[in-house]
């Protein structure tokens, strides 16, 4: 080998170690950017081969590949939108809230914007499946990109709920006399939202039976106006001897009972003033030959009443959204001021044959390549998918020890390297000075 040749295979040992202490530099520069997945430095020998033996020209070959498959950390966070996916694949991002370009990344530091998208730290917007109001994906092409869209919170209006039960709990006074009467009131919510109010009147006939009636709904802001006319009464109640409720019985308009189950007692209002539809309301006064509902025990005051009242339905007003929670499925579900939740979205996870394949676009995001196959979008915990872990993020891939000491051997090769040319153009020197 000639001088020059060795001068040749030093010139790429120093350019070897400056491309790996690039890597370096880069890693540890994101020692703390999340999702970032970390760099290696692989050398490849180069021979430059000729027909003589003695003529062979060594040298090497630097590549920095990324590792991206690799796990990093999950830490939790403080932001209830902050995600990590514990396991394979990628969040779905792009870099406009509608007809922009496809990306995958680990980096879920997301938050809602100023008008309402979920991004992260590098700006990218939060794609997922719409989902309807019965908790299922409205897409019909789940296997697409173009069936998600970008996540937005602030689009999201509570609806209301009609009233289609009321569980009462009370105990009737079995020390009130024959022809005694008392009267409670519940609310109930139409079809649109709007509160009513009923006042039901319990009247004892005999001992151990009560009958039930109940007056028009009004108004809950103004009890003389009446919002409609209700059906399904009166109901007749007839207790154990022990305090325990025994049966029921319901009459209709034309005078007929008949013996229901006082767990489901069906009641209705119609003609809502609203212009709600009418309502059919499941009135529960609990199980027979149980204490778990209406009771009759005495009463103990001085003047007999109705005691340990409580009726509850389960209709509300629409309700302003307070928050957000996500679960391990990836269901973004959204919490209402009126007790309401309800799923909006769901997450997909992005996998890819071969992950590492996927070509950098920014240090975090990436994109496919016919090396890393096609993307397959599944739900969370589904095949090879992760599962998504809420109020976390995943940390960088790079651990500094491991850095520190690659800075410390490509230091060392890369001043061996020097030397090498150094020490040649001493030579060079040498064989030069000969001939003056």
């Amino acid at each position: 080998m000639s001088l020059t040749s060795a001068m040749y295979s030093a010139t790429s040992g120093l350019t070897a170690q400056s491309k790996a202490l690039a890597s370096i530099s880069s890693n540890i520069a994101n020692s703390s950017t999340t999702g970032f997945k970390g760099t290696q430095t692989d050398f490849t020998s180069y021979i430059n081969k000729t027909t003589t033996v003695d003529e062979q020209v060594g040298g090497v070959i630097a590549s920095n590949t990324r590792n991206v498959s690799r796990q990093g950390e999950i830490q939790s966070s403080a932001t209830t939108t902050n995600m990590a996916v514990n396991g394979e694949g990628f969040f779905v991002v792009s870099n406009k809230t509608a007809d922009g370009s496809t990306y995958y990344t680990r980096n879920g530091s997301f938050s809602a914007d100023s008008n309402g998208y979920l991004t992260n730290s590098e700006g990218y917007y939060l794609y997922g499946w719409a989902v309807g109001s019965d908790g299922t994906i409205t897409a019909s092409n789940k296997t697409s990109t173009d069936s998600l869209e970008a996540i937005n919170l602030t689009s999201i209006k509570g609806t209301p709920k009609a009233t289609s039960t009321e569980d009462i709990e009370a105990n009737l006074p079995s020390d009130a006399a024959t022809g005694d009467s008392f009267t409670t009131d519940i609310e109930l919510f139409d079809a649109l939202g709007n509160s009513h109010s009923v006042t039901m009147t319990w009247s004892k006939t005999a001992d151990n039976t009560w009958s039930l009636n109940a007056s028009n709904p009004t108004s809950s802001a103004d009890s003389t106006t009446t919002t409609g006319t209700i059906s399904g009464f009166p109901i007749s109640i007839t207790f154990n001897s022990d305090g325990s409720l025994a049966s029921a019985t319901q009459t209709d308009s034309s005078g007929t009972t008949t013996s229901v189950d006082p767990s489901a007692i069906s009641i209705s209002v119609a003609g809502w003033t609203t212009g709600a539809s009418d309502s059919t309301i499941s009135l529960n006064l609990g199980s027979a030959d149980s204490t778990t509902g209406l009771t009759q025990y005495a009463s103990g005051e001085s003047t007999a009443a109705i005691g340990d009242w409580t009726a509850t339905g389960n209709g509300y007003e629409p309700g302003t959204l307070t928050g957000t929670t996500i679960d391990s499925s990836g269901v973004v579900r959204a919490k209402f001021d009126n007790g309401e939740t309800r799923a909006i979205y769901q997450i997909p996870i992005a996998t890819f044959a071969n992950a590492d394949g996927l070509e950098s676009e920014s240090g975090t995001t990436f994109t496919q390549t016919y090396e890393s196959g096609s993307y397959q979008l599944r739900t969370a915990g589904d095949g090879k998918a992760g599962e998504i872990e809420a109020s976390s993020l995943e940390s960088s891939t790079v651990e500094l020890t491991d850095e520190f000491s690659r800075m410390i051997v490509a230091q060392q090769a890369y001043s061996a390297a020097s030397k090498v040319m150094t020490t040649a153009q001493d030579m060079l020197d040498t064989l030069i000075s000969m001939k003056r």
